[in-house]
């Protein structure tokens, strides 16, 4: 069976009837290729603002559901200009619109930057997208939008095109999914922060997502949740005719539960002195002294939280340079904790994960005795004999491979 390939056309690649019929030329050569292809379409260039300017020049305050119909329509109005350019070409296209009964994308209803359900989705690609496929047609999916279970239209937040044909991409097991913008390529940096940048060729997930965490423009983090081991991204463009580009390869960028070897022991500080710069900087060097590395901290105005692996007499070591120095009132200490880790993709941006990783340790009796959020990571501190345990419980509630 014939390859699928899954390419996303941006607004800024659509912005003049030359533009678009590049982009039909594109398409029509992946089809004389043997490709079932599958096309993701973004509102033209401007749309999407114009209609957030006009509508909240209408009213200040547009309920949230209510704009994301309004902008659903920008990606609506771009997928049958498109389906019209490849009529043009001799080609078969069917949109794929929210409205229809083809739509395959479900989501939460967490409005302007929703969440698709990727079980439920892939589920639907396969029911709906594939006959499409194999009857030799080229599906026009709308980018950016999804609809809730209730059947309410939502929109995916920034990046929402790119989340669109990266899940699609996945759910389909596509050869390759290309992301058509206005740059050729990834550069090594921002031309508009360095002098002379250069192209990359290639990245690899971990890479490509490591430079979307510190800013880089060309992919939002939040789409690479959604890429599969087996699927190959690639960035390009329309330049030359041809989609080059820079290709993103390797393994998927999925939630990953780490638990740290070392004991942990938490120590909380009271008293205004001990949340004061100076003071900090003496209990770490304490810390460091000991043998114990830093892992996380918690300042409040009259106290700190210290979490602590390893290390040799901790609580004694900090009471003692504590009184010495007049670093605060009291201390006190837990020991025999263990440091359990969730990392993924802009874990911070999913409404109510922290909800679904301490919801079922709650309803175990299973104390927290601390949690951090940082850099698209959990860390809980836990009992470390009752460690195993939630690492079941959350592998379970999060659906993480036990691989």
């Amino acid at each position: 069976m014939n390859e699928i390939i899954v390419i996303k056309f941006g607004g800024s690649v659509l912005s003049n009837e030359k533009m678009i019929e590049r982009a039909a030329n594109a398409v029509k050569n992946c089809v004389e290729k043997g490709l079932r292809t599958v096309i993701v379409i973004s509102a033209l260039k401007g749309v999407t603002d114009s209609l957030i300017n006009l509508a909240k020049k209408v009213n200040p305050n547009t309920p949230k559901d209510l704009m994301d119909e309004i902008l659903s329509m920008g990606e609506r109005t771009s997928a049958r200009l498109f389906a019209n350019a490849l009529i043009a070409k001799g080609l078969n296209p069917v949109i794929v619109d929210p409205s229809f009964d083809n739509w395959p994308i479900i989501t939460d209803e967490n409005f302007l930057d929703a969440n698709p359900d990727y079980q439920k989705t892939s589920i639907l690609v396969m029911e709906k997208l594939m006959p499409i496929l194999e009857a030799g047609k080229i599906p026009i999916v709308c980018g950016f939008l999804g609809k809730s279970e209730s059947g309410k239209v939502t929109t995916l937040g920034r990046g929402g095109s790119d989340t669109t044909a990266i899940l699609l991409g996945s759910c389909l097991n596509a050869k390759e999914v290309v992301l058509v913008k206005d740059v050729d390529t990834v550069f090594s940096s921002d031309p508009d922060l360095v002098e002379n940048p250069i192209p990359i060729t290639q990245l690899d997930a971990e890479e490509a997502y490591a430079l979307t965490l510190g800013g880089a423009k060309f992919l939002h983090p939040k789409a690479l949740a959604y890429k599969r081991a087996n699927v190959r991204l690639r960035i390009a463009s329309l330049a030359n005719g041809s989609l080059g580009g820079t290709v993103i390869d390797g393994g998927a960028i999925e939630l990953k539960i780490e638990r740290m070897n070392e004991p942990i022991s938490m120590v909380t500080i009271i008293g205004s002195e001990a949340s004061e710069l100076e003071s900090i900087r003496l209990f770490i060097d304490e810390v460091k002294r000991s043998g114990g590395v830093l892992v996380s901290m918690s300042i409040e105005p009259k106290s700190i939280i210290l979490y602590i692996a390893g290390g040799e007499n901790i609580p004694n070591r900090l009471h003692n340079i504590m009184i010495n120095k007049g670093l605060g009132k009291a201390l006190s200490a837990y020991g025999d904790l263990a440091m359990i880790t969730i990392r993924g993709p802009a874990i911070e941006t999913v409404p109510g994960m922290i909800q679904r990783v301490t919801q079922p340790l709650a309803r175990e009796g299973i104390n927290i005795f601390g949690i951090a959020t940082i850099s698209s990571s959990i860390k809980l501190f836990i009992k470390r004999d009752e460690a195993d345990k939630v690492i079941s419980m959350l592998k379970s509630a999060l659906m993480v491979s036990e691989a």
